[in-house]
């Protein structure tokens, strides 16, 4: 056995120097140069350099720069290419052992600015790196003078391929890609894994961060060994500038106002964003936006679904008036240093926070008992058949999220050597301390012909209330005594991740292109909790009974009339004087403050090793990458027992709520093998196509081990939750043609296994006591995603004048998304369904113009209905209906350096509707109308 090893050990060793001989020719140098557009202002990251000769290709890195290593000495052409930019080819003459710079200049005939500002460079930078990437991919980017498309980072990435923007409140926030749930991604702040502010989610809600402080965003939709394995729709990933990116000093200022139509309010927006070279190898960059932003909502949402004798109802009904005021204030700071020939160092800080203060009033009906009479599209209830409850309440909540990221890292390149690392840390937050959600004032109608209320349910989107009976009575602020506050005395949601990265790389320079090994390293430190202290009050001790009438206000909402309202600022004037008077009740306090505690950390150890092979025509890389996790959960079992009751056998002589702390350990390993292969059979026309395998961890709030147990039913998370496992198929073709031209169609197809689930189960033993249902969260069976993706971008500049100013830009997506779930809590009895937040049908379209100072742009995003939750049975599933959203823009040139620009935001005043399928029809759960944003401003560029 011994002697074999030895002889396949010299094999080995034989075969390793056989290729280093033929990749390291005894006389060779390297040849490095940039690629920068003719006008000297910034390097064309992604242009495409090959030496013909040898057949070996590259693309340009941020700052332009590219590299050759081992290059037999002798004379070469090179060939460098951008989107927009006329073809180079350049003779040059590589030494035998030393270093040869080339520096090349691209432009567009005579007018070499276009590659680099306005609508067109975006065009232009996107095309090129989409076709320099290795796999499936999707880029933003903003011009050279630091304009980016749009002023939300999500809602620029609305017009990628395949993206669908879940928004808040009228604005994009969260993001999801061919049709998976938001909680599938993975978003990357210059290389940096984001943290998610909010306490129950993995994903990172995108409009914390300025775009004007983003150089690009990258969506990279297929992965390879060297990238992280945690997403299953894609990796985001977002960058700030670097100095050495810019040729030349820049200096950006920018002054916006506002205008949001419910409002009637003017809201302020300001930027400064620079670049500067302090010498030859030092460089910093960086630049500070703020936002502060005024606008109302108004809202209408029903729950409680039912039929009796033939008439269909809802059990509630909400008029909801939100008023908010959002503040946003982003920064970053990077430097960078050139420390010698090889070696370039960087630190890149970012900090964002972002104020949310939400007023909103409601106005509440709750019957307790069927209508007493209705038809097709009306129910009317009375007091004479049950309590009818009429509720006004106001909610005063303040939150801020943060992020913050810190990186230094570096790359040394030495021969055919080339090393990358870099040191990570980022933190996300939210916090909440002191809001007011809500203070409640109550009038029950109980009594024979004392109120009487008919809904009008004639219009899908407006559900209408006329009082029958007891209008006086409905409409006097004195007849709505308090009936309960509840403060959030402190909401702390913390994420926190330290990491370190190395990967190190060797080129083999062969015949025909070039072979290059690279393997590297991963740890990331995670650590995630939350903890939160409710204070419930349900009495007020004075003489003086507390009413409505102490705290009246004026209404603003548009949908109905919901007087009388409470003043929005009156009430915590109010408590903060009269604190001492509110009764708290101890045990929804106590019972509230701790079932939602939890601590996760989660500990990742990864490794990888591919190889990369690249010539003129064809590139394939193909790896395994090992990601090793290990999770400490920590939650509360939260008991609450009513006098009379028993605990562990004891008798409870009060209501008591019991708190049981409890720690779980757990640990896995995932394989996860890729190829990734593009082809260019012929110029210009790309083939790709992409096998893989990645994982997404179950969301950390998901797996603590909280348990809510009352009444002998229970609800609790489940630590031993197996991550979504899926293999991924990706086959695309791309077509370059033009200046600024590109065709691309794409199908791809997911196997994820474990699909996460929640799941209600009669006759549950937890902790060994047999609970009467229980409520968690389970793998279910798999889940099936197949799609077609389609873009196509155009630039019209061999038009005649004056159309050669126009640009097009087109894309969409087709997602098919199924997976089963169990019907009616029965796991033996499963029912197939799209997959929350898969829109069916997605396309963008956007239509330019650019020609001298004038710059006009109007797009149009579309986006079917979706699954928004799963309810226990298909007519309690959730839907979000169909959206299209028009915009517009308009930029004009005054000067050299000063723009003036405007925007028209939802120009269609579309709305937000949301519905479940119940009786025949939709039923309405949710309807938001936002009206239209203008905003106006100018940008001055030095």
């Amino acid at each position: 056995m011994s002697h074999r090893i030895r002889v396949r050990r010299s094999r080995l060793v034989a075969v390793l120097f056989a290729v280093t001989s033929l990749s390291s020719p005894a006389f060779a140098g390297t040849l490095v140069g940039s690629v920068v557009d003719a006008g000297g202002v910034r390097g064309l990251q992604g242009a495409e350099v090959e030496l013909v000769e040898l057949g070996r290709r590259t693309s340009a890195a941020q700052d332009g720069s590219f590299r050759f290593a081992d290059v037999p000495s002798g004379s070469y052409t090179l060939r460098a290419a951008y989107a927009g930019a006329d073809e180079s080819r350049t003779s040059v003459s590589v030494t035998e052992t030393g270093t040869t710079r080339v520096d090349v200049a691209l432009s567009a005939g005579d007018d070499s600015l276009i590659l680099v500002i306005g609508q067109q460079a975006n065009l232009g930078s996107a095309i090129a790196r989409q076709r320099a990437a290795d796999g499936v991919a999707s880029v933003l980017t903003r011009d050279a003078v630091g304009q980016f498309p749009d002023q939300n980072v999500a809602e620029s990435l609305r017009r990628l391929p395949g993206v669908n923007i879940l928004n808040d409140q009228g604005e994009g926030r969260f993001v999801s890609i061919r049709g998976l749930d938001p909680e599938l991604n993975a978003s990357s702040l210059n290389g940096v894994r984001l943290p998610a502010p909010e306490s129950d989610v993995r994903s990172v809600a995108l409009d914390v961060i300025s775009s004007d402080l983003i150089e690009s965003i990258e969506v990279k939709k297929s992965l390879t060994p060297d990238m992280d394995g945690d997403t299953i729709g894609a990796s985001i990933e977002i960058n700030t500038t670097s100095a050495f990116a810019r040729k030349k000093d820049l200096l950006k200022l920018s002054a916006e106002g506002s205008y949001n139509d419910l409002t009637d309010h003017l809201s302020p927006k300001g930027a400064i964003d620079f670049s500067t070279k302090l010498s030859d190898n030092i460089g910093v960059a960086g630049g500070i936006s703020y936002y502060k932003r005024k606008f109302a909502t108004d809202n209408m949402e029903m729950d409680g679904w039912d039929e009796d004798d033939g008439i269909v109802y809802a059990d509630t009904v909400e008029y909801r008036d939100y008023d908010v005021e959002r503040e946003r204030i982003s920064a970053s700071l990077s430097f960078d240093f050139r420390a010698g020939e090889s070696t370039t160092l960087y630190v890149r800080g970012l900090y964002s926070q972002f104020d949310d203060h939400e007023y909103r009033r409601r106005l509440i009906f709750e019957m307790d008992e069927a209508p007493s009479e209705g038809s097709d599209t009306t129910a009317t209830f009375i007091s004479d058949d049950g309590e009818i409850s009429v509720q006004r309440d106001l909610k005063d909540r303040f939150e801020s999220q943060k992020i913050r990221s810190l990186t230094l890292g570096g790359e040394t390149e030495t021969g055919p050597w080339k090393l990358v690392y870099s040191a990570s840390w980022a933190k996300s937050s939210e916090r909440e301390n002191g809001s007011i959600d809500p203070a409640n004032f109550e009038r029950k109608f109980e009594d024979e012909g004392e109120f009487g209320v008919r809904f009008d349910y004639s219009k899908p989107m407006f559900t209408g209330h006329t009082i029958t009976a007891g209008n006086d009575l409905f409409l006097d602020p004195t007849e709505y005594e308090f009936d309960k506050l509840e403060r959030t005395t402190l909401s702390d949601s913390q994420d926190e991740e330290y990491a370190l990265k190395a990967d190190v790389s060797h080129v083999f320079a062969l015949g025909t292109g070039e072979f290059t090994v690279q393997g590297g390293a991963k740890a990331r430190w995670r650590e995630k909790f939350y903890n939160g202290t409710f204070d419930i009050y349900d009495g007020f001790d004075s003489e003086d009974d507390l009413t409505l009438a102490d705290f009246i206000g004026k209404q603003d909402y548009g949908l109905a009339v919901i007087d009388p309202v409470l003043a929005k600022k009156s009430f915590r004037k109010f408590w903060n004087d009269n604190q001492n008077l509110f009764e708290l009740d101890p045990f929804d306090t106590a019972a509230a403050s701790a079932e939602s505690d939890y601590s996760v950390d989660e500990d990742i150890l990864a490794a990888y090793l591919l190889g990369r092979w690249d010539s003129s025509t064809l590139r394939i890389i193909g790896g395994v990458r090992m990601e090793r996790t290990k999770n400490r959960i920590t939650g509360n079992i939260v008991t609450l027992v009513e006098e009379g009751g028993e605990f562990g056998g004891e008798p409870v002589e009060d209501d008591t709520v019991f708190v049981t702390p409890q720690t779980f350990d757990r640990s896995y390993t995932d394989w996860l093998t890729s190829v990734t292969i593009r082809y260019e059979p012929v110029r210009n026309l790309v083939l790709r196509a992409a096998g893989y395998k990645n994982l997404v961890r179950p969301k950390l709030s998901k797996l603590a081990p909280r348990a809510m147990i009352e009444d002998n039913e229970g609800e609790f998370g489940n630590p031993d939750l197996k991550p979504y496992r899926a293999w991924n198929a990706d086959l695309s073709v791309e077509y370059y043609f033009g200046r600024n031209a590109a065709v691309s169609a794409g199908v791809f197809y997911k196997d994820i296994k474990d699909y996460i689930v929640d799941y209600t189960q009669d006759d549950v033993l937890y902790n060994g006591v047999l609970l009467d249902s229980a409520t968690t969260s389970i793998n279910g069976k798999t889940a099936k995603i197949r799609g077609f993706e389609f873009s196509y971008n155009q630039a019209f500049d061999f038009l005649p004048a004056p159309f050669d100013g126009l640009l097009a830009q087109f894309n969409y997506t087709y997602t098919d998304a199924e997976g089963t779930v169990p019907n009616d809590g029965d796991l033996g009895d499963l029912r197939k369904v799209g997959l929350p937040a898969s829109a069916k049908h997605t396309f963008n379209a956007v239509l330019g113009y650019e020609k001298g100072p004038l710059s006009l742009r109007v797009a149009g995003t579309y986006r079917d209905k979706y699954l928004d939750e799963l309810g226990d049975a298909p007519e309690e599933d959730r839907y979000v209906a169909k959206h299209f959203q028009l915009d517009l823009s308009a930029k004009y040139q005054i000067m050299d350096n000063i723009q003036l620009f405007g925007e028209w935001v939802n120009v269609t005043d579309e709305p937000y509707y949301a519905y479940q399928n119940f009786g025949g029809s939709r039923r309405l759960l949710q309807y938001e109308e936002y009206s239209w944003t203008a905003k106006f401003g100018v940008k001055a560029t030095f």
